[in-house]
């Protein structure tokens, strides 16, 4: 990776910025293998004829492709780390970025390098389609134009936006607080306890007011990140047979709860000595909820109080995904349980409310 270089695709003598896509595969660079009938991952590059519209954005743009493009199902923890790497390698030398991702973990990535790149002072926008790019009905065409304007624009010489986000079919998400939540149609992500960054049209309508402020420190980038995370989703039935080797496991250091509703939980006793011989061995317990909108409460029923006076920590409004990627990355680069435990309760960069 360190040996390639970004392919300059557009370049204008008085650009508005300079933006750096970022392609690592997904359904947007998708084409089809004829002799297996399935879509598969293909070199992007060659597929830029389908855009002439970008020749009028008067945006210099690059292409940098990671080492191996996958289908995003095949995510792997290394591929943020190699993220972090590419973007730290270019920072300075561009306005903005584009990471072109398979719509099924864009979430995940997205969580991810908003808590590995710390004060962010650039728009990361993660874009992707749910049809390829070779089809003639395709999303991935406005996805990219709208993406590439808004990693671009600026507003008395500082970028708009300053923290990662997903752009899909016409809205902008803060991107650790977004869901996959449609396979089916181009309205593939929602934002469920936070609202959209912006809004495209005839014009782009950005809510000013929701997005995050200019960074105060200097931009540093984290590469460590433990994969030791579980995840379990509790369900009518649920037995201590099908958890000991979770909450036993003693290669696991983190479990990220689905809980019931406001962050409830069974109350049988086997459950919660589970939990406090996990949290007593020095495992990480984060509780977030099933439900998609709304906020883990730790007090409002007493089954659920008892998990946090074992000292289960709540999740607030945070997504799964991000939930998830926080614990690894707060887990790779703290070794102090009292503060992996603070910054898990507290908002890092605007992935969950105060």
């Amino acid at each position: 990776m360190e040996e390639n270089v970004p392919l300059s695709i557009l370049s204008f003598k008085n650009p508005l910025g300079k933006v750096l896509i970022i392609y690592t595969g997904g359904t947007f660079g998708m084409v089809k293998n004829q002799s297996a009938d399935t879509l598969e991952p293909y070199n992007l590059s060659s597929l830029l004829d389908y855009f002439p519209d970008l020749h009028q954005l008067n945006i210099n743009v690059a292409l940098f492709e990671i080492a191996n493009i996958i289908d995003s199902s095949n995510l792997s923890p290394n591929v943020w780390v190699e993220l972090v790497v590419v973007i730290e390698r270019f920072y300075s030398a561009y306005d903005g970025f584009i990471i072109i991702h398979g719509t099924d973990t864009m979430a995940y990535s997205a969580s991810a390098i908003s808590f590995m790149i710390e004060n962010l002072g650039k728009p990361i926008v993660f874009t992707g389609a749910q049809l390829p790019v070779s089809m003639i009905r395709s999303d991935a065409r406005d996805n990219l134009i709208s993406a590439l304007e808004i990693a671009a624009l600026k507003n008395n010489g500082n970028p708009i936006v300053n923290e990662v986000a997903i752009y899909f079919n016409n809205i902008l998400l803060r991107g650790n607080r977004a869901k996959k939540v449609e396979s089916s149609h181009f309205d593939a992500f929602e934002s469920p306890n936070y609202p959209m960054l912006a809004e495209t049209g005839i014009n782009i309508d950005f809510q000013y007011d929701d997005l995050l402020g200019r960074p105060k420190g200097e931009v540093q980038f984290h590469k460590q990140i433990v994969d030791q995370v579980a995840v379990v989703k509790l369900f009518p039935g649920i037995t201590e047979t099908y958890l000991i080797p979770i909450f036993e496991n003693k290669s696991i250091r983190g479990i990220v709860l689905e809980s019931f509703g406001s962050g409830n939980a069974p109350s049988f006793p086997w459950f919660l000595q589970l939990i406090e011989n996990a949290i007593n061995r020095g495992v990480v317990i984060y509780n977030t909820s099933q439900c998609i909108k709304g906020m883990v409460s730790p007090n409002r029923y007493e089954t659920g109080k008892v998990m946090y006076e074992l000292g289960v920590i709540p999740g607030k409004d945070i997504t799964v995904e991000a939930a998830i990627t926080k614990l690894m990355f707060l887990l790779g680069n703290y070794d102090d349980h009292n503060i992996i435990a603070s910054k898990l309760r507290n908002d890092i960069c605007g992935e969950m409310s105060e």
